[in-house]
């Protein structure tokens, strides 16, 4: 049977949960905690709400990948066994797993749905992590990444159910594309082979006041508006709040108890 690494590193992350089991960020302030993914407090709660329905629309998805891997240098990576994505599209059968049964109707199972990391409430990926190169951050639960502190072991990638990390198998500057003057993208840092990287939510957006990338790129796209929705969970008057208290969202893999903050309305 032919398995995909992101599958078989979310299956393994599955069942590393059943049994109980670098750089730093544009300056956004940010440093690792040592502590225990379940004794962090933070004061405020960033979520995200992805309509399902309005991402059908490819051009939709597209411009959300796009719009990240402009934002953060993401390398366009041809081998999909290589490839490193921050955000990317599974079928709702392979995202929602526990969603599904075997007469439910195609046009369900077969929906294209927008995947990024879920900055979970109890990230099992903090957790493992040796060097401290993944923590959850104090200010608003953001799970962040230092890409100078990873060792490359890929603990955190065997530890998350959901396939959110990827692992840079070669030099992944040498994927991407440069403007007539030999600059990359964005001024976000650019990583090395050997380390994990993965969504930060836009840290360095949110700290210059600004919406993540996706979610103002889907805004841009004629029918997508509101496709993305981002905010503070703990501010009931927030956007979020409310869509989560008036429509039916879903959460994956929630019975595994990692606490995801990213929602879908279906």
């Amino acid at each position: 049977m032919d398995v995909s690494r992101r599958g078989f590193l979310k299956d393994a992350g599955s069942a590393a949960l059943g049994l109980g089991c670098g750089l730093p960020l544009l300056n956004t302030g940010c440093t690792p905690q040592a502590q225990e993914h379940d004794e962090t407090h933070v004061s405020t709660t960033l979520a995200m709400v992805i309509d399902i329905d309005k991402c059908r629309a490819e051009e939709v998805r597209r411009a959300c990948i796009d719009a990240c891997n402009q934002a953060h240098n993401v390398p366009q990576i041809p081998q999909s066994d290589d490839a490193v994505d921050w955000i990317w599209t599974e079928q709702f059968k392979a995202a929602f797993p526990d969603q599904v049964h075997t007469h439910t109707a195609a046009i369900v199972a077969d929906a294209p749905v927008l995947v990024l990391c879920n900055h979970c409430d109890r990230p099992p990926c903090v957790r493992v992590c040796p060097t401290q190169a993944t923590w959850k951050r104090e200010s608003d639960g953001i799970v962040m990444m230092d890409m100078h502190r990873c060792i490359g072991c890929r603990y955190c990638m065997a530890a998350c159910p959901y396939g959110s990390r990827s692992f840079n198998w070669r030099d992944p500057r040498d994927y991407i594309q440069r403007d007539e003057n030999g600059e990359f993208p964005s001024d976000f840092p650019t990583r090395s082979k050997g380390v994990v990287e993965k969504c930060n939510f836009c840290a360095e957006r949110l700290r210059d006041g600004m919406q993540p990338a996706c979610v103002e790129a889907a805004n841009e796209v004629p029918g997508g508006e509101g496709a993305l929705i981002f905010g503070d969970l703990s501010d009931p008057d927030s956007r979020v709040s409310h869509v989560l208290a008036t429509e039916h969202t879903i959460s994956r893999r929630i019975g595994l108890g990692t606490g995801p903050h990213v929602y879908y309305i279906v």
